[in-house]
């Protein structure tokens, strides 16, 4: 409990620290805790210490320990922030509220048919290969443009972009690079940022990072 306890407070004064010099809010910045692989006995400290933002990697790993998580704190948002398969879209549009790697057409039309049949509408991120790398999923910079037409032309509510830079690079270009395709594009929310390079996400106008070392320490 203390130790979660402390590490969120760790990671919310390097935000605030950040924010200061880019002369934004800490409250312009979401912290998503990226609790993928964690079972709910490690979750649970995290939300005793008031946490209330989380990030599931699979639809089915977090089928298996959320639902009774959300049980006892409903007020639990739910990201999900890993690659999403088309013929999981109905699951992740029941069980998240946010998602975040939107890159592709198959997937938007399988998540207008998840949101129309659920009744809800999800926002979503559109997934940028920031890199250009062929391993990596993420929409083609060149394709960006047409795809967020397309996205709105679908109705779903875009969040903002997102991104992944390529490891073992010095991150703020790329970051920099995002948020200029975002204010490009007139969109303003930016997924970007994790455990090693979130203060430099939130230097370059991060407005979600996803933490999950930092939080969390390291996988045994």
């Amino acid at each position: 409990m203390e130790s979660a306890a402390n590490r969120l407070e760790t990671v919310q004064a390097n935000v605030a620290r950040m924010c200061k010099p880019a002369r934004r809010k800490p409250s312009d910045v979401t912290l998503i805790a990226v609790s993928k692989t964690h079972p709910a006995e490690r979750i649970e400290p995290l939300l005793k210490a008031g946490h209330r933002v989380f990030g599931e990697n699979r639809v089915q790993e977090a089928q298996g320990k959320w639902p009774a998580l959300r049980d006892m704190y409903p007020d639990t948002e739910l990201h999900l922030i890993g690659q999403l398969q088309s013929n999981k879209a109905d699951e992740a549009v029941e069980l998240f509220d946010v998602i975040h790697a939107l890159d592709r057409v198959s997937l938007l039309k399988a998540l207008v048919k998840a949101m129309d049949k659920a009744g809800r509408k999800v926002p979503c991120f559109i997934q940028v290969n920031i890199g250009d790398e062929d391993q990596k999923g993420g929409c083609a910079i060149a394709q960006l443009p047409e795809f967020i037409e397309q996205v709105r032309g679908a109705d779903i509510p875009i969040a903002g972009l997102m991104c992944l830079p390529p490891s073992g690079t010095e991150p703020a270009p790329f970051f920099a690079f995002l948020a200029k395709l975002a204010a490009d594009n007139g969109l303003s929310g930016l997924s970007m940022g994790m455990s090693g390079d979130y203060e430099t996400a939130v230097q370059l106008g991060a407005t979600h990072i996803r933490v999950g070392t930092a939080l969390f320490g390291e996988r045994g």
